[in-house]
């Protein structure tokens, strides 16, 4: 929708928005994979091609408020979505204070609780229970990291979002404190 000479967001915007939640929702289940890291890019692209921070106007206090905030959560909500691959597999990134060390003992356990199902394949391969153990301990790995990482993506998503909001509202006060300086 163009009014006057400024563009607000429209249609463009909120359907991102939409998409943007409703792939969230579909993809906090089980690991995160990086095809995540693909749509929360290409949800940016979409956000940022189609929708704007919003124009800051004195007598529209709360409506910028407002629109200011939807667009910084969904920015959160995409970088979040990016960045959950990654979040997942380096601990440089997140560290996840001693939930890194709980996943390997949970996969320990796995390894050890398929030993005992299938111990009686000891006596005849012992590849194929090691093989076993491995993958059933891996995938016990990747799921508590992947349940853990689900847990602070919010954290991560407000603090995007808050980042953008701070910045997005400095850089327009100061766009209006110039403005009404150079109308002065």
């Amino acid at each position: 929708m163009v009014v006057g000479e400024k563009r607000m967001t429209g249609d463009a915007g909120v359907l991102g928005t939409a998409l943007a939640v409703v792939l969230a929702f579909s993809l906090a289940q089980g690991s995160w994979e990086w095809f995540s890291t693909y749509l929360g890019v290409t949800l940016l692209a979409v956000v940022l091609s189609f929708g704007h921070v919003p124009v800051w106007t004195p007598d529209r206090r709360a409506a910028y408020g407002w629109s200011l905030a939807a667009f910084s959560l969904v920015v959160g909500l995409c970088v979040a979505l990016t960045l959950a691959p990654a979040l997942q597999r380096w601990d440089w990134l997140f560290p996840m204070p001693g939930t890194r060390h709980e996943c390997v003992e949970s996969g320990r356990y796995e390894s050890l609780r398929t030993q005992s199902a299938l111990g009686n394949l000891a006596g005849r391969d012992s590849d194929a229970l090691a093989h076993t153990q491995l993958m059933q301990s891996r995938q016990a790995v990747a799921d508590c990291l992947a349940t853990t990482t689900t847990r602070w993506l919010p954290v991560y998503a407000l603090g995007t979002a808050l980042l953008v909001g701070a910045g997005s509202w400095s850089w327009e006060r100061a766009r209006a404190r110039k403005a009404a300086i150079g109308s002065d």
